[in-house]
């Protein structure tokens, strides 16, 4: 953790030593595709595969804002979400599905945390004071200087159609053949091809945070990467 002593705030710093897996480039977002997230949000007040804030009032325009990753206090992904849209800050919490099965041999759906301790914020420069005073943030990720934006394109991905309950996290080593996407608006999207329960797992890594996500697709959606 490194403390900046001009602004008073505190950013997380990741080392790209320690960062394991397949590092890749995700450049793939779409005018088509933003627009189809726009309406979505403006509609419903959620994304496929996760939770956003449903102020309409952080909802206008943002050519200023990137997009930050937040970490919070563990296991307080969601009540942090609450709390930064109760601050205006526009906000994102990827998730997926999953079943536990308890001691009663009851079966519960839960809805979890994508990535545990991390959240997304569309912020500019002047509203990270409001993100790092909010209660459950910890810190903003970045570098030893400054807190580091995001790709638009990999949190728009999260955001899209096409993780809809497809997309789990992945804690495996990421080991496989290079491929990418050849059809579709995920066209060219490049990942790791991998093999799970008899199945193929697209798996996307999210450099900055050191986090996987795998989602299930078919042979035919894949094309390998000639070096």
């Amino acid at each position: 953790m490194h403390f900046d002593g001009q602004q008073g705030s505190k950013y997380f710093t990741l080392h790209p030593l320690r960062t394991s897996g397949t590092l890749l480039s995700v450049v793939f977002a779409t005018h088509r595709l933003n627009q189809r997230l726009q309406v979505s949000l403006q509609a419903t007040g959620q994304t496929f595969g996760g939770q956003v804030s449903q102020n309409p009032a952080i909802m206008g325009a943002a050519r200023d804002r990137n997009w930050y990753a937040v970490y919070t206090v563990p296991q307080h992904e969601k009540s942090a979400l609450k709390q930064l849209d109760m601050r205006e800050i526009e906000s994102f919490l990827p998730t997926y599905e999953t079943v536990r099965v308890w001691k009663n041999r009851q079966r519960m759906k839960l809805i979890l945390p994508l990535f545990p301790t991390y959240l997304f914020v569309h912020i500019n420069s002047r509203e990270r004071a409001k993100v790092l005073q909010s209660p459950g943030v910890l810190q903003i990720v970045g570098n030893s200087r400054e807190c580091v934006p995001l790709p638009d394109s990999e949190v728009e991905f999260l955001r899209s159609d096409f993780c809809r309950q497809r997309i789990e996290p992945y804690r495996d080593l990421v080991i496989g053949e290079k491929v990418r996407i050849k059809s579709g608006v995920m066209q060219g999207l490049r990942g790791t091809l991998v093999r799970k329960s008899n199945s193929l797992r697209f798996v996307l890594t999210l450099e900055l945070i050191n986090q996987h996500a795998a989602i299930q697709v078919d042979a035919d959606d894949l094309e390998p990467i000639v070096a």
